[in-house]
């Protein structure tokens, strides 16, 4: 053991001669004549040299990026290493004297290498204490290289950098030498107390005094300094949260150094020593990432958004611009008011728990910029505790966005229909008749290259199988027919309502185009898996009279010296004829205020409108409402995975959740979630009013009415319908036409654009009147109650 002791010492003393012979060799440039003199550790060293640059690139050190709300309140922070970069005039004398104590007190007296330092060394290292002889300087250059491995995920140069060899050395030695050319000893100084780890995650001296003493670095005490300082021989060893009994006694071992060198007293030093320096309750962690954000689904968003290809000035990849955000120290400002945000997140945790066996979310867009305004769902924790409520899903997004997956929004996809009609010139007059039940199989449909005839059963019923009759567009948007709506689909073409929808900004959920639905006439009723921020997007489109903008949730990101990064911009550009989006808003104010949407309603004086959406079964509930500040959806949906659903009906309604008993309603269920989350938003808002639709709009464009003369009742309704204009039978008394006799047309000269043309069918002779005081053979006692019931 003992020779193998002094074997130990030999190699030691001897790698050390090499090195500093070498290194002073470097200086005078005889380095390689001298290397051909030793051995084969010493070839390689000087085969490797001939490969070194004269120059050390010294890359931007990794600062960690924080992301900030629009009230400039701290949203998140991302990081590989915790570090704030501060100049040397931030931190404290005392920090700079310890650190130079304990390091290499000589720093400013000597060159890239200290041959004073390699002296003590060997000796020391003669006697069994082997010693490093690397200045200040030297080690900077290992830390830089050590950083840059890293960066390039460089495994076999992060070994190199940090292996125990005569060639490591003699590359941190002519780096240090190219490097104090270059820079000045305060600049090598200032770039040392940034780059080196202080332990416990903090990176650099500005993250350590914070993390540690919750100080900045300009702040720091003489002990404080001393503990900082001792640290960075082993960090891990000498973490003070963990082993503080060990950090304090390295202080004392820094504050000892001082005195020995000159820099403070004895007496100083002493009291100092005596101090509590450090109290581990005390540490100030620096969160990191999403999962501990007071908002993480949003800031998961914002995340994301960074990395993605929106974002090419961040980087050529989603793996260079995730270390650009991790490593770049940017500023990122987004446009979340804080505000709105807390509003959301509590109205939706009013009505439904985490817990519970539903998921409800909700998104709000200010229609004029797309600033994505607030984004809350029902499980607000991310993490892995199901049971709890946590989830890693962003139920508002798609799943390229952290979504899950989409939902089928119901009767919120109608107006995009009616603004295809109000587009080919229809109006909110416009009639059908809308019977409970309609069987479409056999008629014809339009696709987005000409018509088809539809062949399978398709009988869609309206809510509670109620029959309407002949109703108006307008009547039928307030009371949701889809008997109504299947209709106008028909006659106005399914790709038209596909590429309504599309400029609206409605995005399936898959990231297929909207127009792989071109045969589904059930498209108007809402079974397209969509997302709430899509659609919430497209109802801001109506909301801003037709001028789409993409949604944006960043403000501005600025490096650490302020130049700026290029974001997404909301691309706002006019997608829908400003006269259709008026129209639309029309109908569906009167949707608010008076049919399906009563229950959501702000009524606070304001214009708004809105649509509910029910799917099949009310699997999913939802309200889409706006005003022309502020537009935003909300939904209720059952958890598809929840065990409740192996027992009970896959159905919201009769659920009982935190908010109550469900009703299977989108203005009864989404509507309170939309409406607290409005209310609030629109809380310092202007009470602007929708724009009134045109006389176009409203009437349509007069044409001329085909002429039927001479056909029958079969043709002539032919002849009508293959005009555009739809037809209603209307049965007249005749002085002179038997009962059933067809009597022509009204209008019959001029009429609106696809209004409707009313067929007048004879009824035969009216009957003589009842004579006056004589009562009817049927007739009731006044006395006998009704025998027919009532209903509503």
């Amino acid at each position: 053991m003992k020779s193998a002791s002094l074997s130990q010492k030999a190699y030691s003393f001897l790698m050390f001669l090499a090195v500093s012979v070498l290194a002073g060799l470097l200086i005078s440039g005889l380095a390689v004549p001298f290397a051909a003199l030793l051995g084969g550790g010493g070839k390689m060293a000087v085969s490797a040299l001939d490969d070194i640059p004269a120059d050390l690139e010294t890359p931007a050190q990794h600062q960690r990026s924080e992301v900030f709300m629009a009230d400039g309140s701290l949203l998140a922070t991302f990081y590989d290493e915790n570090r704030v970069y501060v100049p040397l005039s931030e931190i404290s004398e005392n920090m700079q004297t310890a650190q130079i104590a304990i390091e290499d007190h000589r720093f400013f007296e000597h060159g890239a290498i200290d041959f004073q330092g390699f002296g003590r060394a060997a000796l020391k290292t003669l006697t069994g204490d082997t010693q490093g002889a690397s200045t200040l300087t030297q080690q900077y250059v290992k830390m830089v290289r050590i950083e840059m491995a890293v960066a390039a995920n460089d495994e076999e140069a992060l070994r190199k950098a940090d292996e125990v060899t005569i060639e490591r050395k003699i590359i941190e030695a002519r780096y240090a030498m190219a490097l104090e050319e270059r820079l000045t000893k305060d600049e090598i100084l200032e770039r040392y107390l940034n780059i080196a780890y202080y332990g416990d995650g903090a990176y650099g001296v500005q993250a350590a005094a914070k993390h540690f003493f919750n100080v900045d670095a300009k702040d720091l005490t003489l002990g404080q300094s001393a503990m900082l300082a001792g640290l960075v021989q082993n960090p891990v060893a000498l973490n003070p949260v963990r082993n503080t009994d060990k950090a304090m006694d390295r202080r004392d071992v820094v504050l000892n150094q001082m005195v020995k060198w000159g820099m403070t007293t004895e007496e100083t030093a002493e009291e100092t020593k005596a101090e509590q320096t450090f109290d581990p309750s005390k540490v100030q962690r620096t969160a990191r990432g999403c999962v501990s954000s007071p908002y993480p689904f949003l800031c998961d968003y914002v995340k994301r958004t960074l990395v993605s290809d929106a974002m090419p000035s961040m980087g050529k990849d989603e793996q260079e611009r995730t270390n650009y955000l991790n490593r770049g120290g940017l500023q990122i400002h987004t446009l979340i008011d804080p505000v709105a945000q807390a509003s959301a997140e509590a109205a939706v945790a009013a009505q439904v728990s985490p817990t519970d066996p539903v998921l409800a979310n909700t998104t709000l867009i200010q229609p004029s910029t797309g600033l994505i305004t607030a984004m809350a769902q029902s499980r607000p924790v991310m993490g892995t505790d199901a049971a709890a409520g946590e989830t890693f899903y962003n139920y508002n997004v798609s799943s390229d966005m952290g979504g899950a997956e989409g939902y089928q929004a119901g009767s919120t996809f109608k107006p995009f229909t009616l603004a295809s009609a109000l587009n080919q010139g229809m109006t909110p007059q416009k009639e059908y008749n809308a019977p409970a039940t309609m069987q479409f199989r056999g008629q014809t449909f339009r696709d987005c290259t000409g018509t088809f005839k539809f062949n399978q059963d398709y009988e869609p019923q309206n809510q509670g199988r109620n029959p309407y009759g002949n109703i108006s567009m307008m009547v039928a948007a307030q009371k949701s027919v889809n008997t109504y709506f299947v209709q106008l689909i028909r006659d106005t073409g399914i790709c038209a309502s596909i590429d309504m929808a599309k400029a609206a900004g409605v995005k399936l959920s898959d990231g297929k185009d909207l127009r792989t639905m071109q045969r589904y006439p059930s498209f108007v009723l809402g079974t397209a898996d969509v997302t709430p921020l899509s659609m919430a997007e497209a109802y801001a489109t109506f909301a801003n009279r037709g001028i789409h903008c993409d949604p944006i949730i960043l403000k501005s990101v600025e490096t650490k010296d302020g130049t700026e990064v290029q974001v997404p911009s909301a691309n706002c550009k006019q997608a829908i004829p400003e006269a259709v989006a008026d129209g639309v808003n029309y109908i569906l104010r009167s949707v608010a205020l008076q049919g399906t949407g009563r229950p959501a309603a702000l009524r606070d004086g304001r214009d708004e409108a809105g649509k509910t959406g029910t799917t099949n079964n009310a699997v999913a509930v939802w309200y889409a409402g706006y005003t022309p500040e502020m537009a935003g959806v909300a939904m209720i949906t059952i958890d598809k995975v929840n065990p409740y659903f192996k027992n009970h009906s896959k159905s919201l309604t009769g659920i009982r959740v935190k908010g109550g008993r469900l009703d299977g309603s989108g203005g009864g269920d989404a509507g309170k979630i939309w409406k607290a989350a409005m209310k609030s938003a629109l809380a310092d808002k202007p009470k602007t009013k929708f724009t009134a639709p045109t006389k176009t709009i409203l009437e349509g464009v007069k044409v001329n009415v085909p002429s039927v003369r001479g056909m029958s009742l079969s043709e002539a309704k032919a002849t009508l319908e293959a005009a555009g204009f739809s037809t209603a039978k209307r049965y007249v008394f005749s002085e002179r036409a038997r009962e059933g006799a067809f009597l022509g047309i009204e209008p019959s000269k001029t009429a609106a654009k696809f209004s409707t043309i009313y067929l007048r069918i004879s009824k035969g002779k009216e009957p003589e009147p009842e004579p006056v005081g004589t009562p009817s053979a049927s007739a009731a006692p006044a006395t006998t109650p009704s025998a027919q019931p009532t209903g509503r």
